[in-house]
């Protein structure tokens, strides 16, 4: 076993690293246990403490989602209104505007791709007036562009719009979607029969993991059964709520429920607040930052939920931010929370989680209906309060101070979010 690396300066302090590595006091009706206590080590190497908490282990080891998924899914702005053509030109357009590069290569189809019925010989098949050429050659192309592929199904009889479901077909139907080339399942939980999805849910990952294909398993059980807890040996993302709206109340609604879950959530199986609204008009550009930046902080997959192909110019600046991206895909893996709420109602708010380096990364989101000035201590989040930091604006992409101390604040405008990285600044001495 290798030494365990002693840092040249310390990020966070023991005292404060067991807050950041605690999940927050559930709501009185949530059903949730506590992880395994953290116990107090003598050093605050980050490594050591991350060994005793939820945070780093591999979950559902299929060697898929080791960060979360990123790419895109149809049914945010699409809804049944698929076929084909949509979905090739979505994959064009995901190169064309750099956004593949970046890391979004998942091209997910989601309800409405199959007929209304089995064929003769019970098996799936895509509906013959919007998808004529068949999934594989559809496959095919997306392969063809360097990107993976979805698609969608349902651990019930039915799928949420009444197309057939794969309950009971889990292993022929996990054949034929690894014989198409599919790389992604997103797996519905509609017309269950009243059966509870600990118990629907593993034959499909039993059925992927045999057909020999890595494909990734999402479980869309709507977080009623508290997936959290059992689902990490299941699925590679599990949701963990109802389904999003393009809507202020919406997406907060989803950030608090999720937020709750933070502390079992880790490489190979992540919480899935939805898919992003970014882009669909329903939220201002300073609430899509906020929405963008939260799921990013969250470690919540990044699946874009608009239409492409018809980026307008604030809402590729969102969906591209590099920077912002590379808090989500983090390879530490630590999923980061809500920290501080003060202020009438706890709408000044400070969300913050590690990242690999020993750095921090920290948000500033204003929930409040006027601007205003959010300052925190640096203890509150974990830092040491005496040790000097530089801080990086992840909107502004610039590095602010190479020296901040004790506390540090912004003016953040109306439902807006500044996202910042806090990293130990390093003294002329050590150069």
């Amino acid at each position: 076993m290798e030494p365990v690396a002693r840092l040249p300066l310390p990020l966070l302090t023991v005292s404060a690293l067991l807050l950041l590595l605690s999940p927050p006091p559930p709501a009185a009706d949530a059903r949730v246990p506590p992880p395994p206590r953290i116990q107090p080590l003598a050093t605050a190497t980050l490594r050591r403490l991350y060994d005793t908490s939820n945070y780093g282990k591999l979950q559902l080891n299929n060697g898929l989602a080791l960060t979360p998924q990123m790419g895109w899914n149809s049914w945010n702005f699409f809804a049944c209104n698929i076929n084909e053509t949509v979905i090739r030109e979505t994959a064009d357009a995901l190169v064309s505007t750099g956004l593949a590069e970046l890391g979004y290569n998942y091209v997910n189809i989601d309800d409405c791709w199959s007929n209304v019925k089995r064929g003769k010989k019970d098996q799936l098949l895509p509906d013959p007036k919007t998808f004529p050429s068949g999934i594989k050659a559809l496959a095919d192309y997306v392969h063809g562009k360097g990107l993976k592929l979805g698609i969608y199904s349902d651990a019930g009889k039915f799928t949420c719009q009444v197309r057939p479901g794969s309950l009971y077909h889990e292993n022929d139907d996990a054949m034929l979607f690894a014989s198409w080339g599919v790389d992604y399942l997103k797996y519905d939980n509609c017309y269950n029969l009243g059966i509870k999805p600990q118990k629907r849910y593993p034959p499909m990952r039993d059925a992927l993991n045999s057909t020999g294909r890595q494909i990734f398993y999402s479980l869309c059980e709507w977080g009623e059964y508290d997936p959290a807890l059992w689902a990490g040996k299941v699925g590679n993302s599990w949701r963990t709520t109802g389904d999003i709206t393009d809507t202020w109340k919406s997406m907060t609604d989803i950030a608090d429920k999720n937020n709750k879950w933070a502390s079992y959530a880790g490489p190979g199986g992540w919480n899935d607040p939805d898919m992003l609204e970014v882009g669909n008009g329903g939220m201002t550009f300073a609430e899509y930052h906020s929405h963008f930046s939260i799921w990013a902080l969250m470690k919540a997959p990044l699946l874009i939920g608009c239409d492409v192909r018809n980026l307008t110019s604030e809402t590729l600046e969102i969906l591209s931010n590099k920077e912002v991206i590379q808090v989500n895909q983090d390879p530490l893996g630590v999923q980061g929370r809500r920290i501080l709420g003060e202020g009438k109602y706890g709408c000044r708010e400070v969300w913050a989680g590690p990242l690999s380096g020993n750095r921090l990364a920290v948000a500033l989101w204003n929930r409040c209906s006027e601007a205003a000035n959010i300052t925190m201590k640096l203890p509150a989040v974990g830092l040491d309060g005496s040790a000097a930091y530089s801080v990086r604006d992840l909107w502004k992409h610039e590095t602010l101070s190479e020296n901040v101390i004790g506390t540090f604040g912004a003016q953040v405008e109306v439902h807006d979010t500044k996202m910042y990285i806090f990293s130990p600044a390093v003294s002329v001495a050590s150069i």
